[in-house]
Protein backbone atom coordinates (compact mmCIF):
# COMPACT_ATOMS: atom_id res chain seq x y z
CA UNK A 1 0.00 0.00 0.00
CA UNK A 2 1.70 3.22 -1.25
CA UNK A 3 1.71 6.38 1.34
CA UNK A 4 -1.68 7.82 -0.98
CA UNK A 5 -3.98 5.20 -0.12
CA UNK A 6 -2.94 5.25 3.44
CA UNK A 7 -3.52 8.34 4.10
CA UNK A 8 -7.19 8.11 1.96
CA UNK A 9 -7.54 5.02 4.37
CA UNK A 10 -6.65 7.31 7.83
CA UNK A 11 -9.14 10.07 6.43
CA UNK A 12 -12.13 7.82 6.39
CA UNK A 13 -14.05 7.14 9.00
CA UNK A 14 -14.06 3.41 9.87
CA UNK A 15 -17.27 2.35 11.75
CA UNK A 16 -16.09 0.31 15.36
CA UNK A 17 -18.23 -1.66 17.91
CA UNK A 18 -17.36 -0.12 21.16
CA UNK A 19 -15.98 -3.23 23.55
CA UNK A 20 -16.29 -1.33 26.70
CA UNK A 21 -18.02 1.63 28.37
CA UNK A 22 -16.37 3.06 31.78
CA UNK A 23 -18.55 6.08 34.00
CA UNK A 24 -16.26 8.24 35.01
CA UNK A 25 -16.91 11.74 36.58
CA UNK A 26 -20.07 14.06 36.12
CA UNK A 27 -21.44 13.25 32.48
CA UNK A 28 -18.05 12.18 31.28
CA UNK A 29 -17.68 8.43 29.79
CA UNK A 30 -14.85 6.61 28.51
CA UNK A 31 -15.20 4.50 24.91
CA UNK A 32 -13.12 1.63 24.58
CA UNK A 33 -12.46 0.06 20.75
CA UNK A 34 -10.65 -3.52 20.59
CA UNK A 35 -8.78 -2.28 17.82
CA UNK A 36 -4.78 -2.13 17.21
CA UNK A 37 -3.61 2.05 16.55
CA UNK A 38 -0.54 3.46 15.86
CA UNK A 39 -0.66 6.76 18.26
CA UNK A 40 2.12 8.58 20.13
CA UNK A 41 1.16 10.53 23.41
CA UNK A 42 -0.65 14.51 22.31
CA UNK A 43 -2.51 12.79 19.27
CA UNK A 44 -6.09 12.94 18.53
CA UNK A 45 -8.51 11.12 16.87
CA UNK A 46 -11.66 12.14 14.93
CA UNK A 47 -15.15 10.24 16.07
CA UNK A 48 -18.31 10.54 14.07
CA UNK A 49 -21.36 10.67 15.18
CA UNK A 50 -23.59 9.40 12.07
CA UNK A 51 -26.44 12.25 11.49
CA UNK A 52 -25.35 14.22 14.12
CA UNK A 53 -21.60 15.32 13.96
CA UNK A 54 -17.84 14.87 13.94
CA UNK A 55 -15.92 15.77 17.35
CA UNK A 56 -12.13 15.47 18.01
CA UNK A 57 -11.17 13.33 20.90
CA UNK A 58 -8.01 12.48 22.59
CA UNK A 59 -6.81 9.09 22.78
CA UNK A 60 -6.87 8.78 26.19
CA UNK A 61 -6.49 4.98 26.99
CA UNK A 62 -3.85 3.23 24.30
CA UNK A 63 -2.30 -0.40 24.24
CA UNK A 64 -1.13 -3.01 21.80
CA UNK A 65 -4.87 -4.04 20.72
CA UNK A 66 -7.06 -1.31 22.35
CA UNK A 67 -7.25 2.19 22.64
CA UNK A 68 -10.10 4.61 24.21
CA UNK A 69 -11.45 8.03 24.03
CA UNK A 70 -13.04 9.96 26.93
CA UNK A 71 -15.95 12.39 26.48
CA UNK A 72 -17.60 14.70 28.66
CA UNK A 73 -21.05 15.36 27.29
CA UNK A 74 -21.41 19.28 26.43
CA UNK A 75 -23.05 20.00 22.92
CA UNK A 76 -25.35 17.62 20.58
CA UNK A 77 -22.98 15.19 19.58
CA UNK A 78 -21.30 14.41 22.90
CA UNK A 79 -24.51 14.10 24.87
CA UNK A 80 -25.54 11.72 22.08
CA UNK A 81 -22.33 9.62 22.78
CA UNK A 82 -23.25 9.81 26.43
CA UNK A 83 -25.89 7.99 25.54
CA UNK A 84 -24.51 4.79 23.53
CA UNK A 85 -23.68 1.47 25.10
CA UNK A 86 -21.64 -1.45 24.77
CA UNK A 87 -21.62 -3.08 21.30
CA UNK A 88 -22.88 0.64 19.15
CA UNK A 89 -20.76 1.88 16.56
CA UNK A 90 -19.06 5.22 15.71
CA UNK A 91 -17.16 6.23 12.71
CA UNK A 92 -13.43 6.68 14.01
CA UNK A 93 -10.57 8.47 11.94
CA UNK A 94 -7.12 9.55 12.58
CA UNK A 95 -4.69 9.74 14.86
CA UNK A 96 -3.82 13.54 13.67
CA UNK A 97 -1.64 16.10 14.84
CA UNK A 98 1.66 16.01 16.57
CA UNK A 99 2.85 14.04 19.77
CA UNK A 100 4.28 15.09 23.00
CA UNK A 101 8.19 15.07 23.66
CA UNK A 102 7.94 12.22 26.73
CA UNK A 103 11.09 13.88 28.67
CA UNK A 104 12.31 12.72 32.07
CA UNK A 105 12.16 15.46 35.03
CA UNK A 106 9.00 15.76 33.99
CA UNK A 107 5.61 18.00 35.65
CA UNK A 108 1.92 17.22 33.97
CA UNK A 109 -0.65 20.04 34.69
CA UNK A 110 -3.90 18.81 33.64
CA UNK A 111 -7.19 21.09 34.18
CA UNK A 112 -11.10 19.25 34.17
CA UNK A 113 -11.05 16.92 30.99
CA UNK A 114 -7.63 18.00 29.57
CA UNK A 115 -6.00 15.06 31.78
CA UNK A 116 -7.52 12.92 28.72
CA UNK A 117 -4.82 14.59 26.52
CA UNK A 118 -1.97 13.69 28.90
CA UNK A 119 -3.06 10.41 29.98
CA UNK A 120 -1.14 7.90 27.69
CA UNK A 121 2.02 10.83 28.32
CA UNK A 122 1.69 10.21 32.25
CA UNK A 123 1.56 6.16 31.38
CA UNK A 124 4.13 6.80 29.22
CA UNK A 125 6.39 8.72 31.22
CA UNK A 126 8.23 7.36 34.21
CA UNK A 127 6.76 8.76 37.58
CA UNK A 128 6.07 12.31 36.68
CA UNK A 129 4.77 14.81 38.95
CA UNK A 130 1.32 15.16 38.19
CA UNK A 131 -1.05 18.22 39.06
CA UNK A 132 -4.77 18.15 38.46
CA UNK A 133 -7.45 19.89 38.91
CA UNK A 134 -11.22 20.61 38.66
CA UNK A 135 -14.44 22.97 39.31
CA UNK A 136 -15.51 20.08 42.08
CA UNK A 137 -15.16 16.72 43.50
CA UNK A 138 -18.28 15.26 40.98
CA UNK A 139 -16.23 16.79 37.63
CA UNK A 140 -12.65 15.00 38.35
CA UNK A 141 -11.61 11.50 36.35
CA UNK A 142 -9.06 9.14 36.72
CA UNK A 143 -8.96 9.70 40.32
CA UNK A 144 -7.85 5.67 41.08
CA UNK A 145 -5.53 5.77 37.22
CA UNK A 146 -2.34 7.56 38.52
CA UNK A 147 -0.96 7.71 41.76
CA UNK A 148 0.50 10.45 43.57
CA UNK A 149 -1.52 13.38 42.42
CA UNK A 150 -1.48 16.43 43.45
CA UNK A 151 -5.48 17.53 43.17
CA UNK A 152 -7.24 20.70 43.93
CA UNK A 153 -10.75 21.96 43.32
CA UNK A 154 -12.15 25.01 43.19
CA UNK A 155 -14.68 24.70 45.47
CA UNK A 156 -12.34 22.46 47.95
CA UNK A 157 -14.67 19.34 47.79
CA UNK A 158 -11.49 17.08 47.35
CA UNK A 159 -7.95 17.80 47.32
CA UNK A 160 -6.75 21.20 48.30
CA UNK A 161 -9.21 24.36 47.71
CA UNK A 162 -7.59 26.23 44.39
CA UNK A 163 -5.87 26.11 41.49
CA UNK A 164 -3.73 23.80 39.65
CA UNK A 165 -1.29 26.91 38.51
CA UNK A 166 -0.79 28.07 42.36
CA UNK A 167 0.37 24.40 43.04
CA UNK A 168 3.11 23.98 40.30
CA UNK A 169 4.58 27.79 40.90
CA UNK A 170 4.85 26.20 44.26
CA UNK A 171 6.46 22.63 43.00
CA UNK A 172 8.67 24.43 40.78
CA UNK A 173 10.17 26.73 43.05
CA UNK A 174 10.98 23.66 45.37
CA UNK A 175 11.72 21.02 42.84
CA UNK A 176 14.40 22.34 40.67
CA UNK A 177 15.18 19.30 38.96
CA UNK A 178 12.13 19.28 36.98
CA UNK A 179 13.09 20.19 33.81
CA UNK A 180 9.73 19.82 31.59
CA UNK A 181 6.14 20.77 32.34
CA UNK A 182 3.34 19.34 30.18
CA UNK A 183 0.04 20.52 29.92
CA UNK A 184 -3.53 20.51 29.03
CA UNK A 185 -7.04 22.38 30.23
CA UNK A 186 -8.89 25.67 29.67
CA UNK A 187 -6.76 27.81 27.95
CA UNK A 188 -6.47 30.71 30.38
CA UNK A 189 -4.84 28.08 32.49
CA UNK A 190 -2.31 26.81 30.07
CA UNK A 191 -1.33 30.74 29.99
CA UNK A 192 -1.08 30.99 33.34
CA UNK A 193 1.21 27.74 33.06
CA UNK A 194 3.24 29.21 30.23
CA UNK A 195 4.34 32.22 32.32
CA UNK A 196 5.03 30.18 35.59
CA UNK A 197 7.55 27.96 33.14
CA UNK A 198 8.88 31.36 31.66
CA UNK A 199 9.87 32.61 35.31
CA UNK A 200 11.19 29.35 36.49
CA UNK A 201 13.03 29.29 32.90
CA UNK A 202 11.21 25.71 32.57
CA UNK A 203 10.43 24.33 29.09
CA UNK A 204 6.66 23.66 28.91
CA UNK A 205 4.37 21.86 26.05
CA UNK A 206 0.62 22.35 25.94
CA UNK A 207 -2.04 20.63 24.10
CA UNK A 208 -4.24 23.39 22.34
CA UNK A 209 -7.67 23.22 21.95
CA UNK A 210 -9.52 24.37 18.83
CA UNK A 211 -12.66 24.21 16.56
CA UNK A 212 -12.63 20.93 14.05
CA UNK A 213 -14.26 20.18 10.93
CA UNK A 214 -11.52 18.32 9.20
CA UNK A 215 -8.54 16.99 11.65
CA UNK A 216 -6.15 17.32 8.40
CA UNK A 217 -5.84 21.23 7.32
CA UNK A 218 -8.12 21.97 4.98
CA UNK A 219 -11.01 24.01 7.03
CA UNK A 220 -9.06 26.50 8.22
CA UNK A 221 -11.11 27.15 11.31
CA UNK A 222 -8.63 25.70 14.11
CA UNK A 223 -5.71 28.46 13.15
CA UNK A 224 -4.11 30.28 16.02
CA UNK A 225 -2.47 33.30 14.41
CA UNK A 226 -1.00 31.57 11.15
CA UNK A 227 -0.56 28.03 13.04
CA UNK A 228 -3.43 25.17 12.03
CA UNK A 229 -3.54 23.27 15.58
CA UNK A 230 -4.76 19.90 13.62
CA UNK A 231 -1.54 20.17 11.74
CA UNK A 232 0.84 22.05 13.76
CA UNK A 233 -0.41 20.85 17.00
CA UNK A 234 -2.09 20.18 19.00
CA UNK A 235 1.11 20.28 20.82
CA UNK A 236 2.95 23.40 20.95
CA UNK A 237 6.39 24.08 22.95
CA UNK A 238 6.88 27.17 24.53
CA UNK A 239 9.16 28.56 22.61
CA UNK A 240 5.96 28.77 20.20
CA UNK A 241 3.25 29.85 22.64
CA UNK A 242 5.32 32.87 23.60
CA UNK A 243 4.94 34.10 19.75
CA UNK A 244 1.26 33.07 19.07
CA UNK A 245 -0.64 36.65 19.93
CA UNK A 246 -3.97 34.38 19.81
CA UNK A 247 -2.99 31.70 22.77
CA UNK A 248 -4.83 32.78 25.39
CA UNK A 249 -6.80 35.77 23.92
CA UNK A 250 -8.92 34.14 20.46
CA UNK A 251 -10.37 31.26 18.77
CA UNK A 252 -12.81 30.70 16.03
CA UNK A 253 -16.25 30.01 15.58
CA UNK A 254 -17.47 26.96 13.51
CA UNK A 255 -18.45 29.77 11.08
CA UNK A 256 -14.41 30.34 11.33
CA UNK A 257 -15.21 34.04 12.88
CA UNK A 258 -12.46 34.74 15.34
CA UNK A 259 -14.13 36.02 18.80
CA UNK A 260 -12.69 36.17 22.16
CA UNK A 261 -11.76 32.90 24.42
CA UNK A 262 -14.88 33.84 26.44
CA UNK A 263 -17.57 33.38 23.66
CA UNK A 264 -15.71 30.80 22.21
CA UNK A 265 -16.25 28.81 25.30
CA UNK A 266 -20.27 29.96 25.24
CA UNK A 267 -20.84 28.96 22.16
CA UNK A 268 -18.41 25.70 21.54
Amino acid sequence: MNCKETCCKKDIPQMMEISDVVSEGKDQKSFFFKHSMECRPGQFIMVWVPGIDEKPMAVSYHSKNEFAFTCHSIGKATKAMLNMKKGDKLGIRGPYGNSFSEKKDACVVAGGIGIASVSTLIDALKNPIVIYGARSKDLLVYTKRFRNMMITTDDGSFGRKGYTTDVLDEVLSKNKKIKQVYACGPEIMMKKVLEICNRHKVECEASVERYMSCGFGICGKCMVDDRIVCMDGPIFSSKQLNTLKEFGNFARLRSGRKVNLKDYHSVH
